[in-house]
């Protein structure tokens, strides 16, 4: 049978193992007086609900009567159940301690998303505070953090081409997870999982002229074939040369507007909602008219 110092050496090999490296405080785990080394901090009481860093109500800080301290950006997140019944006076888990002074909970770590997961009892001194529910457009949002969306990636029109008052422009983007979509994350806290998954579903060119032109989609690319005539799905027509603006081009604004949707997938399934983001992204191009020779 190992002992208390052999079982915790056990742990922490194993956890080195899987991400690289043990959480500093994991001899003697988070709370009870007890720094919170690496962890992201959660607490569960003997009710279901569970505190999350999500929440804001208990991440990254210790349980109560702790003098722990936690960073929100390590990617361990642990949660404590109250264990009923407690264990034998002669167990190992109460440290020291008699049953009654504190308690024995079951604190369970996972790493990056419960990708992998370390279970183990731990002491406390004092019981957890009572756990919140976790919400999932929090979790919706930090999946979103993660996806890295970027503004319209503008392939027309260009910094060096060159264009003509009274010519139709052809707008159109280049499409790629990060600067137009679908891009999908998901994010999972507190036996809470949701998935989210982002498009764009326009892009407002503001065209230096006064000037702005909507378009639902990603344009159209020009073709010799279509000659003078105006784009299909997203175009625009200048009507003065580009000579009184700043450095004598237009300064050109492609915001889009990423649509959002969400879903619980693992945890309370059937929920859903919808988060809406901008991003931006700008080109200098000039406009001059076409000289005529007699």
């Amino acid at each position: 049978m190992l002992t208390r110092a052999r079982a915790t050496a056990a742990v922490a090999a194993a956890l080195a193992a899987v991400a690289g490296a043990a959480p500093a405080a994991l001899a003697d785990g988070p709370g009870g007086g007890v720094s919170c080394g690496d962890y992201i901090c959660e607490v569960e009481a003997d009710s279901p609900g569970q505190v999350d860093s999500a929440t804001g109500s208990h991440a990254g800080s210790e349980p109560q009567g702790g003098s722990g301290r936690g960073t929100s950006s390590n990617p361990w997140t642990c949660t404590y159940v109250l264990l009923s019944p407690q264990p034998p006076a002669t167990s190992l888990d109460w440290e020291s301690h008699t049953p009654g002074d504190g308690a024995v909970y079951k604190q369970t770590c996972h790493y990056l998303d419960s990708l992998n997961t370390v279970t183990r009892n731990q002491w406390l001194a004092n019981p957890p505070p009572t756990a919140a529910a976790v919400d999932p457009a929090v979790l919706a949002q930090r999946a979103v953090d993660t996806m890295k969306l970027a503004g319209p990636d503008v392939a027309s029109p260009r910094a060096d081409g060159k264009y003509l008052v009274g010519m139709p422009m052809w707008m159109w983007v280049n499409r790629s997870a990060t600067t137009y979509g679908p891009n999908t994350a998901s994010a999972s806290a507190g036996g809470v999982r949701v998935t989210a998954t982002a498009n764009v579903s326009k892009i407002a060119w503001s065209m230096g002229d006064g000037t702005v032109v909507t378009c639902t989609g990603p344009g159209t690319p020009y073709t010799a074939t279509a000659g003078k005539t105006d784009s299909p799905t997203c175009g625009h027509t200048y009507t003065r040369t580009s000579a009184d603006q700043t450095g004598g081009r237009y300064r050109i604004t492609a915001t889009s507007t990423w649509t959002i949707d969400w879903q619980v997938t693992t945890g309370d399934a059937g929920q859903a909602g919808q988060l809406t983001e901008t991003r931006q992204a700008q080109t200098q191009i000039p406009l001059t008219e076409l000289q005529v020779l007699n």
